[in-house]
């Protein structure tokens, strides 16, 4: 019954808290198509990353009150609110998302996630994602992919318009490299090499590090870490049945090359990426073991 009632006052204080944000939100979103000039836009840009971070603080305040979860967060002290990052992390549930709002809110830029597209529909928060510019990615299968050829490349031309709009101000894109949440399941279908994930897809990543390659001043690359043995769900999250969420940030310098090159059309930096990405991968895999390790009584 504790659980429950923890769950239940959670998402009372949560939806009010969305709902009481939301207008002003999109109000000054609003600003962004009806205001003339660059300079205007702009500041309507920052009034909606104002607007979410009192949000995103105020979460946290609200988990702080009901919620016994420790975040143990390591890695973050230096980061700048006045930089630009990339965040490259490993994807277990959706407590990955308040694992980042706990690591990184008023430490860096408002981050921008690349979304499914069903999400737009999703009651208020679809219209905050809109209002702040998160792209919505439609993902399609191979079979469809092979029967209409013309729609693949799609979501790599939506990262590289989204990047376009991320270009005059500071901030945080925060890339899922696995593409979907781990799960045994999908670990055994992939046969992924990872002991904790599933194999990375290093396309986005590359298209992210090519527009936005000169604004970005580090690679985040961040590791989750669950130490029960099962991976929660946002109800253990909102229920307080989450003891522990290790969240752990290495600054990575941004390697100039990996900015520069075609990833479509020239097969030797293609390889190269997938390179990159396969050691970042290797670590991260080892890293979760250590922590594991080290998080047992």
């Amino acid at each position: 019954m504790r659980h429950l009632l923890t769950g239940l006052a959670n998402v009372v204080l949560l939806l009010a808290n969305t709902l009481i944000l939301i207008g002003p939100l999109l109000l000054i979103a609003l600003g962004k198509f009806v205001l003339p000039g660059q300079a205007a836009r702009d500041a309507c840009s920052r009034g909606v990353m104002w607007a979410a971070e009192f949000w995103a603080e105020n979460c946290k305040r609200i988990f702080a009150l009901l919620t016994p979860t420790r975040w143990d967060i390591r890695g973050n002290a230096e980061l700048r609110q006045d930089c630009s990052y990339l965040v490259i992390s490993n994807h277990q549930s959706w407590v990955d998302i308040p694992a980042l709002v706990q690591a990184f809110n008023r430490k860096t830029p408002y981050f921008k996630f690349f979304l499914k597209q069903e999400l737009i529909w999703v009651p208020f928060l679809g219209l905050a994602f809109w209002a702040l510019d998160y792209p919505f990615m439609k993902r399609y299968s191979r079979a469809f992919l092979e029967k209409n050829p013309h729609m693949k490349g799609k979501d790599l031309e939506i990262t590289k318009a989204a990047c376009e709009k991320f270009k005059r101000l500071p901030v945080t894109v925060v890339n899922y490299l696995e593409g979907t949440r781990f799960t045994p399941a999908k670990q055994a279908q992939q046969q992924s090499p990872y002991r904790y994930l599933l194999k990375p897809k290093a396309g986005g990543v590359a298209f992210v590090l090519a527009a936005l390659g000169e604004q970005l001043d580090a690679v985040l690359d961040v590791t989750l870490v669950y130490p029960d043995q099962q991976v929660p769900g946002f109800w253990d999250l909102l229920s307080g049945q989450v003891a522990k969420v290790i969240v752990d940030i290495r600054t990575l310098p941004l390697d100039p090359t990996l900015c520069r090159g075609d990833y479509e059309n020239d097969p030797a930096f293609r390889q190269q990426m997938q390179d990159w990405v396969s050691a970042l991968w290797q670590a991260k895999d080892a890293r979760i073991a250590d922590l594991r390790h080290d998080a047992q009584p």
